[in-house]
């Protein structure tokens, strides 16, 4: 079925929304992605760093000229630092249809996944590459050091404690440590017949095995160290290895699209690696390929990780380019991405630190320490035989994702040395890039109020008896949780805790009863139950009600709903309500949308104000409560360091999920977009990985619509596919798009959502069931012209009147200049 290899490129011998109330009636509630022809500009993720067009266009002539001269079929590039992307773009094909390359293919058919036989596919940003010995670095040899920093191995400690078959013919003293190195003694591979009889007797071959030299004097680059690795992991932690990196490594840092015998809703997007040949020998324990087709595409290419079952310490990592730039970057931030760690700091410096073990050989723990031309001497990198490779510097702050499928179509080596010259020749003009970039935009480090409060030793709560309104998106710059900061606050009796939709933990769903918080082993009263405010009971014991939950700017996010029922219950009581500030994520330069008409009033929808507020949590606060004449004794802690056009990414703030849909970001800026039409019936992606970036359902005709929506500034819209586990359509294969943001400052969140609208109406009127969408656009006209396929300009002159004396009200309560 596979080839066998020896080569290693690059080593040796080579409510509507998500902490909202879903709109009355409505239902409970990131597939193929952008696609990019050769030399044409990828959509880049949010948080691009613009690099002279010069080098821009020198990275993009030696991929291009690569993959003409047939070195590779395709590839992705994404070039970075810590701060963000440099560069980011899709190359060639993952599938030839009629090329020389297929001319000299095997005879047979180039199904896909679905037997579509014969399809071209371009290269995409989301493809997925088996990357073959990076598995080694990314997996294997970052999960021993997870093991090490929690003191359950010792790098220096023998094998043969954790394996102890491992200790046979003399092997009893080689250490964790050596093997990383691969100066353990250990042959690099061992012969296929060893395999023949499934995993079990494999493992046992190995173990068996005599060393070739005498451990910690010599190198030889060792598939087998690692499968011995591996085994180590799966030992210690008591879970197989894939099952341990996904927990540990992967979730935490969102990278969703790597593990091991990826699934058959993947194999689409998979970058094959050659011919699957007839009559192929079933081995024990082996998968089937998932989707099927002659393709080898879903199953490892390495032979001695398909005989394992597809997952070994030493190859059978699939991945995408976003996927290890996101790995990239918490290793160059120290061991820790968007407020997830993985490993620490100084775990983290332990494992590049370079050494030599031989006089022609320098290696870290995992990688490979001696870089190309144009990188400092403290890079490391490793390069993987099916076509890929990654190379992270510190000192120059720079990472280099390469991802090919050079075997294709034939399965065979190819021109390692021509595609090693790519790689080099990218990360010498990566390099130059980087250092002639300036840094992006960090954020002057902005405090929100609870960074206020406290650097002001909570002067304004002292001597009070306080009850806190929050979730766990209320953290300190530092990552503490305003709960805990106010338990041990100096002064203050913080008496009870009271949790929104979603819960103090903010992933719940449905009804929110009482509970008692573990961490201060306070009482946590629900306001997601009953008539969602405060009781008098729960209120008994307290003077001051304080605020801070992380709010998302769209009108029917229903924590801003839960503030105006708190201070309405506060100004009742004769208590103070204290608004700790935070900044808008999405920017707060202007309001957008129509503005609510009275009838549609509800939970969610609780004020007349356009979909898109443009306010902060506590603007909104002072709105509301003069607004409405609540009369509660308000007052605003603010934040500082922020202005109102600032996102997210610029504010140098982690993102903790407020609720359990917004996970990134850039999926809170689409919210105001996607989540227009979520009453309706189709799905935004809820019970997949990328909720609020998709919208789709099994009638719609993707290409159409993303034809429709060809054009919106600052976002790619490209067809997709994809099968929700939860909400409309569950369990289904949906079509649909996927929005992706390149340009976040000037993507328009109301403008795309009303698009999407009328698109929707126009290309599916008769499926598409519209009748709660006012519910969440916030006006019956809009979506009366919105079905009569009005032009948006003339929609938006519509309601622009409303719009203006939302805006001049608004500026009354304004604390922050653009």
């Amino acid at each position: 079925m596979l080839r066998p290899t020896h080569a290693h490129l690059g080593d040796a011998g080579a409510g509507a929304g998500d902490g909202e109330l879903r709109h009355p009636g409505s239902p409970s509630g990131s597939g193929e992605r952008v696609v990019s022809r050769e030399g044409q500009r990828e959509a880049a993720v949010p948080g691009l760093i613009r690099i002279s067009p010069d080098h821009e266009q020198q990275l993009d002539r030696v991929v291009r000229d690569a993959v003409a001269a047939s070195e590779t079929p395709g590839c992705v590039v994404v070039l970075g630092r810590r701060d963000g992307i440099l560069f980011r773009r899709a190359y060639g094909h993952r599938v030839y249809q009629g090329s020389a390359h297929e001319e000299r293919a095997e005879q047979g058919s180039a199904d896909g996944a679905g037997g579509d036989a014969g399809a071209a596919e371009a290269m995409t940003i989301d493809t997925i590459f088996d990357v073959a010995s990076v598995t080694k670095a990314v997996v294997t040899a970052t999960a021993i050091m997870i093991l090490a920093e929690r003191g359950q191995l010792a790098l220096d400690d023998p094998v043969s404690r954790y394996v102890p078959e491992f200790a046979a013919n003399g092997k009893a003293a080689v250490t964790i440590r050596q093997l990383l190195l691969h100066i353990g003694g250990l042959d690099a591979a061992n012969g296929l017949v060893e395999y023949r009889d499934g995993a079990a007797s494999a493992l046992a071959a190995i173990w068996a095995r005599p060393l070739a030299y005498p451990p910690g004097e010599g190198y030889r680059y060792s598939d087998l160290g690692y499968i011995a690795l591996g085994e180590v992991v799966a030992r210690v932690s008591g879970r197989p290895l894939d099952r341990f990196v996904r927990a540990e490594i992967f979730a935490p840092l969102a990278m969703r699209d790597s593990g091991f015998t990826p699934d058959a809703a993947q194999v689409a997007r998979i970058a094959p690696t050659g011919r699957r040949r007839a009559g192929a020998r079933r081995v024990p324990g082996v998968p089937e390929q998932p989707g099927g087709g002659t393709l080898i595409r879903g199953v490892v290419h390495d032979p001695r990780a398909y005989r394992l079952g597809g997952v070994a310490g030493h190859a059978g990592l699939f991945s995408t380019a976003d996927d290890l730039a996101r790995y990239a970057r918490a290793l160059l931030l120290g061991g820790e991405f968007d407020g997830a760690r993985v490993l620490t700091p100084e775990t983290v410096s332990a494992m590049i630190a370079g050494e030599q073990v031989a006089s022609d050989r320098r290696r870290a723990l995992g990688w490979d320490a001696e870089p190309p031309v144009g990188l400092s001497a403290r890079a490391i990198g490793h390069g993987g035989f099916t076509g890929a490779a990654l190379w992270i510097d510190p000192e120059l702050d720079l990472f280099v994702v390469f991802l090919s499928n050079r075997v294709y179509p034939n399965g065979e080596p190819g021109r390692v040395s021509s595609v090693r010259g790519v790689i080099d020749a990218l990360i010498a003009i990566a390099a130059q890039a980087a250092v002639e970039t300036p840094p992006a935009h960090r954020g002057a480090q902005v405090l929100t109020g609870i960074d206020v409060l406290r650097r002001e030793q909570y002067r304004l709560l002292r001597g009070a008896r306080v009850g806190l309104i929050t979730n766990t998106s209320a953290r300190a710059r530092d990552g503490q949780s305003s709960a805990a900061l106010l338990a041990q606050a100096p002064g203050l009796e913080l008496v009870a805790l009271f949790a929104p939709e979603h819960g103090l933990s903010a992933d719940r769903e449905g009804r929110i009863h009482d509970d008692r918080d573990t961490t201060t082993g306070l009482r946590v009263h629900s306001l997601f139950t009953g008539d969602r405010r405060p009781s008098a009971d729960s209120l008994a014991d307290i003077d001051t009600l304080v605020f801070d939950i992380q709010d998302v700017g769209a009108r029917f996010y229903t924590y801003a709903s839960t503030m105006l029922r708190a201070m309405e219950a506060a100004a009742a009581h004769d208590l103070r309500f204290v608004v700790l500030d935070r900044p808008n994520p999405i920017g707060a330069t202007a309001p957008a949308g129509p503005v609510l008409e009275p009838s549609l009033s509800s939970f969610v929808n609780y004020h007349p104000m356009p979909v898109q507020h443009g306010m902060t949590i506590g603007e909104l606060a002072r709105l509301l409560n003069a607004e409405r004449g609540v009369g509660a004794k308000l007052e605003v802690v603010p934040v500082e360091g922020w202005a109102r056009g600032m996102l997210w990414s610029e504010t140098g703030l982690r993102w903790v999920p407020p609720s359990p849909n917004l996970r990134t970001p850039e999926q809170a800026l689409l919210y105001p977009a996607t989540g227009l039409v979520e009453a309706t019936n189709v799905s935004v992606g809820r019970g997949t990985d990328t909720p609020f970036e998709v919208v789709g359902a099994p009638w719609i005709d993707g290409d159409a619509l993303a034809a429709a929506l060809a054009g919106l500034p600052g976002v790619e819209v490209q067809p997709t596919r994809f099968v929700p586990s939860s909400g409309p359509h569950r369990g289904q294969l949906c079509h649909g798009v996927r929005f992706t943001l390149h340009d976040p400052h000037a993507f328009q969140p109301v403008r795309a959502g009303l698009t999407l609208a009328r698109s929707l109406s126009r290309l599916h009127a008769p499926v598409w069931q519209h009748r709660r969408l006012a519910g969440m656009i916030g006006s019956h006209a809009v979506v009366a012209m919105l079905r009569a396929g009005r032009e948006l300009d003339a929609i938006e002159a519509h309601y622009a009147a409303g719009l203006a004396e939302f805006a001049e009200t608004r500026r009354r309560y304004l604390l922050y200049s653009p």
